[in-house]
């Protein structure tokens, strides 16, 4: 494969990458606002909120710097879990995404306890409703690289 032709196709995967990212990032989004609407759970400004971090922390009130916050987020991890995946030729299975998504959603959630903002670090609900959020992160992202694996009928 020519250089050029090489330097294209990952051009294409990244930004094949980078989509997947928001449409992913943007169902787990939109689900915790259905829940929260729903019941009044308070996980979802959890994806937003960047008081916890300490170079952060100082835009955490700045309009649209936690919205910016969370799709950078999830654009850097599918990337990220991909090209990690591709390590091991895991690239284009499903349940990595799955799996590292939901698990990692899951301990991240107790990042809460850093700051004073809802929910508690102990609310059960909160701590269910966001692992899941992540859970189905990670199976839209995998399954949306897989998707366009099999349509392209090679990488993506």
């Amino acid at each position: 494969m020519s250089k050029v032709r090489k330097e294209k196709n990952s051009l294409m995967t990244m930004v094949t990458l980078i989509v997947i990212g928001l449409i992913a990032g943007s169902i787990l989004a939109g689900l915790l606002k259905i829940v929260q609407v729903l019941s009044g759970n308070e996980a979802y400004p959890l994806l937003f909120n960047m008081d916890y971090i300490p170079l952060l922390k100082q835009w955490n009130d700045v309009t649209g710097a936690g919205y910016i916050f969370h799709y950078v987020t999830c654009i850097a991890s599918v990337i990220f879990l991909f090209y990690l995946l591709r390590q091991f030729s895991w690239q284009y299975k499903i349940w990595p995404y799955i799996a590292l998504f939901g698990a990692g959603g899951g301990a991240l959630y107790f990042l809460s306890a850093l700051t004073e903002a809802k929910p508690a670090p102990d609310d059960f609900f909160a701590w269910l409703c966001w692992t899941v959020g992540h859970f189905i992160f990670g199976y839209v992202s995998g399954r949306l690289i897989q998707f366009i694996h099999q349509f392209k009928g090679g990488d993506i």
